[in-house]
């Protein structure tokens, strides 16, 4: 060995983390036939459509529904990994799967490489592969010690990544948010590669992006991570109607494009079906009927499903918040039913007209599953309200999901489990 090649080996060496313990070609020695980046990605199908992991929302029967109308992949909820490898009951409650639930990645938040790893392991015959949340922005993960909050700990994150990378049967990904400047955000997107990421999904927000503060998703630091990294990207935010998503693939360049909340409100979003809600809602009870399903979880879905009627419908808002069986919430959506074909006969309503807004969105009755909008006062121009996600009118508003995806119920979910800060 020449010095020039003595200087560079040693060089190499220098930049080479502790805690990476093999060389990929060990790794891949010790398992030949895991996937890696585009073989996972086409090995799932090539998948375009995707669910987001959804806190209490992308259980087992949302994942089923979501798949009848043309979501290619979903992810679960997140798990607490701590939780998840230590508690059965965490488990028998949170995680469930079948043999239509494919592709599926489950996604853990963590701090712990050691508790990660085992959790990990619990899933591996049963899943594509495990996910690691590095985007909840949420006062819980704060506490909690997790998600977005990792940000600021690349060799942290860099070793719960590579944890799984040098020791799970099945490969492991990422889902990430952006930071304010675009190089910042392209390095520790490169490093979550390096580290053993085979799949990035890149939500295009801040950490400080979040509940009245949400905002546009930035795709064009979404591209340029697309542009930097070798592995698929998954591009998430701003998808409020099915063409939205070929924009930003015309626009980032990604492999796929990941959908939270508007999922939630229009469940047949990647169909391009326009659909009323009392449809959904009974499929989705239907498959409730034959997958047991936490009934806060069903609970949650209908209010969002219904969420432009009960405003109208109050009489039927407290039923809904009475209701604690699948008796309780299938007279719901029947009495729902019947008031919403009531009010839809005395409407000329075409789905292949729907007015535009001002701010370019479509003007849908309230019947017909649609997106969220976010509304706030705008003291600046002097306008009763303004979209919180206002940017031009041919720009969709956002579609909030956090890392765990729609993290608003993070909080009540995890004070319900009693988390504590030091329990993932």
């Amino acid at each position: 060995m020449t010095v020039a090649e003595a200087t560079t080996a040693a060089a190499t060496a220098a930049k080479v983390p502790e805690h990476f313990t093999m060389t990929e070609d060990e790794i891949i020695a010790k398992f030949p036939t895991r996937l890696r980046g585009f073989d996972l990605y086409r090995k799932m199908g090539s998948p375009k459509n995707i669910v987001a992991p959804m806190v209490d929302q992308s259980e087992l029967a949302w994942r089923m529904l979501s798949r009848n109308y043309g979501a290619d992949l979903c992810y679960t909820p997140m798990f607490h990994a701590k939780l998840f490898a230590n508690e059965q009951k965490y488990r028998d409650e949170h995680w469930q799967t079948n043999e239509t639930d494919r592709p599926v990645i489950v996604q853990f938040c963590a701090n712990d490489p050691d508790a990660l790893l085992k959790a990990a392991s619990l899933v591996a015959g049963q899943a594509d592969a495990v996910d690691l949340n590095l985007g909840c922005p949420q006062h819980i993960a704060r506490r909690g010690h997790y998600g977005s909050f990792l940000m600021d700990e690349w060799e942290l994150v860099s070793k719960l990544i590579r944890k799984l990378h040098e020791n799970l049967e099945i490969p492991v990904t990422a889902k990430i948010r952006v930071f304010p400047e675009i190089e910042k955000t392209v390095e520790y997107a490169k490093m979550v590669e390096v580290a053993g990421a085979q799949i990035i999904t890149v939500h295009g927000r801040l950490r400080e992006q979040k509940g009245h503060k949400t905002g546009l998703a930035d795709w064009a630091k979404i591209k340029a991570v697309k542009d930097a990294v070798s592995v698929p990207v998954f591009a998430n935010g701003n998808i409020l109607y099915q063409e939205d998503i070929q924009r930003c693939i015309d626009a980032t360049n990604v492999d796929g494009v990941m959908s939270a909340e508007t999922n939630l409100y229009n469940p047949a979003l990647f169909s391009g079906k326009i659909l009323p809600t009392w449809q959904m809602a009974e499929e989705y009870l239907e498959i409730c009927n034959d997958v047991p399903t936490n009934t806060s979880y069903i609970r949650g879905h209908l209010f969002k499903l219904f969420r432009y009627s009960l405003p109208i419908h109050t009489d039927l808002r407290q039923k809904l918040v009475d209701a604690r069986d699948m008796d309780g919430y299938w007279q719901f959506v029947r009495d729902m039913k019947a008031q919403l074909i009531a009010d839809a006969e005395g409407s000329d309503f075409d789905p292949e007209a729907a007015v535009v807004d001002e701010f370019g969105y479509r003007k849908y009755p309230h019947w017909i599953c649609q997106p969220a909008l976010r509304f706030e006062h705008d003291k600046e121009h002097s306008k009763s309200k303004r979209l919180l996600n206002e940017a031009q009118a041919d720009t969709p508003a956002n579609d909030t999901e956090c890392a765990t995806g729609n993290c608003d119920d993070a909080d009540s979910e995890a004070k319900r489990q009693k988390i504590s800060a030091e329990s993932v």
